[in-house]
């Protein structure tokens, strides 16, 4: 949920067969307990209130848990009132290096604690598992190759049996500059990893891919108010879907939106975003037609990840229409090809 917290999305997902959604707050739990009533819900958020782990309990009939701390497993035994039947996955640290953003420094269990952690863990799961996130666009399997390497290593210093092995996110998808490998090279690196695995002879291997699910399932179309030799001004940037591209310097793929296309050679632009600031920029560079100019329209696709979930509405921007088409991604990891359908993207205007 938190790449894509799109009720219109985990429907598309749950008709494809998706019926465990991983939620990391409150909101997220109630949200897709609203739409997906009969969904089962595991929340990944390794610290919670425990007014919020007692709500998603006894409310929400959520059952699984992570947690990287003594702390936080006593949360959950006070929060559920010693309840026996959860699933509880300690969070574990790994390196976030071969991966575009890191998420290896604020969760995951420390090493003088992680022993007592997962024998005290034991004692009050049902069923108990190991989880990890080796950080988000992952570009190499080999991510997951050592992070199931410290997983190793966790079972075999404590000798507890484990139930579930959770691989986290960080499935990637195709951007400009970031072509990582194919998903089932990814896919193998886990299977031939887990079944080397000490575990339980009927323990469980699960991920939460959010990005590789849902990047492909929009676009957004900006509008041209101005250019400034290579810099156009749009109605859409750093505060809105494009965060990303702002903020980290993303770089998304483009085209031109016109009634007739262009035949002017293309040449490589800057974006600024509607509001005052000056932090409203992204450098790209997004190559574009060198004709493009005011009024004209601009697809940005790959936005289905962390597009609609990062947007504000600072400086009174960030109204939009959304429309349902049909056609394929902008990028995909998934082998479509110009006769196959890849389902329905959403285009925001």
């Amino acid at each position: 949920m938190k790449a894509n917290p799109s009720p219109d999305l985990i429907k598309v997902l749950w008709d494809a067969g998706v019926t465990h959604y991983d939620v990391a707050s409150i909101g997220e739990v109630r949200l897709v307990s609203a739409t997906l009533p009969e969904a089962t819900l595991c929340f990944m958020h390794p610290v919670k209130a425990e007014e919020v782990i007692a709500e998603a309990y006894f409310t929400h009939g959520v059952r699984t848990f992570s947690l990287d701390s003594l702390d936080e497993l006593e949360k959950i035994r006070s929060a559920t009132k010693g309840a026996t039947d959860l699933n509880l996955l300690v969070r574990i640290k790994v390196s976030s290096d071969h991966s575009k953003l890191s998420l290896s420094t604020k969760f995951g269990a420390s090493d003088d604690e992680l022993e007592q952690l997962m024998f005290e863990t034991r004692q009050t799961a049902d069923a108990m598992g190991l989880c990890f996130h080796v950080g988000s666009q992952a570009m190499s399997p080999a991510a997951y190759a050592e992070a199931m390497e410290r997983v190793r290593d966790a079972i075999v210093r404590t000798a507890v049996t484990i139930d579930i092995i959770d691989v986290g996110g960080g499935f990637p998808s195709a951007y400009p500059g970031m072509e990582p490998p194919a998903l089932e090279q990814y896919f193998q690196v886990i299977h031939d990893k887990f079944e080397d695995l000490p575990v339980s002879y009927s323990a469980e291997l699960w991920c939460e891919p959010g990005r590789a699910l849902c990047a492909e399932y929009s676009s957004v179309v900006v509008r041209v108010e101005k250019r400034r030799g290579q810099d156009l001004y749009i109605n859409d940037g750093a505060y809105g879907a494009l965060f990303d591209a702002a903020h980290i310097g993303w770089r998304y793929p483009v085209r031109l939106l016109r009634a007739e296309d262009s035949e002017a050679a293309v040449e490589d632009f800057a974006f600024y975003g509607p509001t005052c600031d000056d932090l409203d920029h992204m450098v790209g560079p997004f190559v574009l037609p060198g004709d493009v100019r005011a009024g004209d329209y601009i697809e940005v696709g790959m936005l289905g990840a962390y597009g609609c979930a990062m947007r504000t509405a600072f400086n009174g921007f960030g109204v939009e229409e959304s429309v349902v088409v049909s056609d394929e991604p902008m990028a995909s990891l998934y082998g479509f090809t110009t006769e196959q359908d890849s389902g329905s993207n959403v285009v925001r205007l």
